[in-house]
């Protein structure tokens, strides 16, 4: 959705104040509207450009008090093409603006389904694991190479996304619907997320049990012998035990206290 340069009212920092706001747009997170508090602050700085009809504010506001709620770091690409849906609403007498929250209700779920798969599923599990291998070697630059791993992306896909959207969105998407590439995403995000999760389960999830047959120098442990069939074999089958557990709705605060348990029981038999 772009407008033409003549009807122009909005600039590069008008933007960018859109920008800077759609980092609070959980803050005021509710469960009958979720997001649109959120959306109404960080429309509103175009808004008031847009509208200085106090009349046409306030209908301007009401438009986005509707229930709203998608991943957040892809929120301000939709609020970019939002302020561009209201430039022009602003400047052409027949624009319908009825379409502009059609248009935000029919991006917020695919943009929730690729941003949550991206950020949540694959981003956020790979940066822990990076930042978990490092704090086990008890270095205190772990936490903070978290915070980078996973926030550098998410500041950058938020500024790039909110001008992007207002820029060029709509086309924009239109291009990715006709090349398919949304699919893809959602693809490679899958595969990468297993990845990352295949990886944690053998480097994070240690299972080794003291127990040997024989003894004295001849004695094989029985760990040894586990790992000779596959390598990691029980880490890999506690771990897929707990996504069956977690799956069949196990809290998983159950789950934590029921490994806390048999671990210890099988360390006081001699298991561990």
């Amino acid at each position: 959705m772009t407008s033409n340069n003549e009807n122009k009212l909005l600039t590069k920092s008008d933007i960018n104040k859109v920008f800077w706001r759609s980092f609070t747009v959980n803050a005021s997170f509710n469960y009958e509207r979720q997001m649109s508090q959120g959306a109404q602050y960080a429309l509103s700085p175009i808004l008031q450009k847009l509208y200085p009809d106090k009349k046409e504010l306030g209908e301007a506001l009401q438009r986005h008090a509707e229930f709203f709620n998608t991943t957040p770091m892809l929120c301000p690409f939709i609020f970019g093409i939002t302020a561009a849906m209201e430039e022009e609403n602003a400047t052409q007498e027949d624009f319908d603006p009825n379409t502009i929250n059609s248009v935000k209700a029919g991006l917020m779920g695919p943009l929730a389904g690729i941003g949550d798969s991206v950020f949540w599923g694959t981003l956020r599990p790979l940066a822990g694991g990076i930042a978990c291998s490092l704090a086990l070697t008890c270095n205190l630059f772990a936490p903070f190479l978290f915070l980078l791993l996973f926030n550098i992306p998410n500041v950058l896909v938020r500024y790039f996304g909110c001008h992007w959207g207002y820029n060029s969105g709509m086309k924009a998407l239109n291009r990715f619907e006709e090349l398919g590439l949304t699919e893809k995403i959602f693809t490679a995000a899958a595969i990468i997320g297993l990845l990352v999760i295949g990886g944690m389960s053998v480097s994070m999830v240690s299972i080794n049990p003291v127990i040997a047959i024989g003894s004295g120098d001849s004695a094989i442990k029985l760990i040894d012998v586990i790992n000779g069939i596959m390598p990691k074999m029980l880490s890999l089958f506690t771990t897929l035990g707990v996504y069956r557990l977690l799956k069949k709705g196990t809290k998983p605060n159950t789950i934590l206290l029921g490994i806390i348990v048999v671990s210890v029981l099988l360390t006081a038999i001699g298991v561990f």
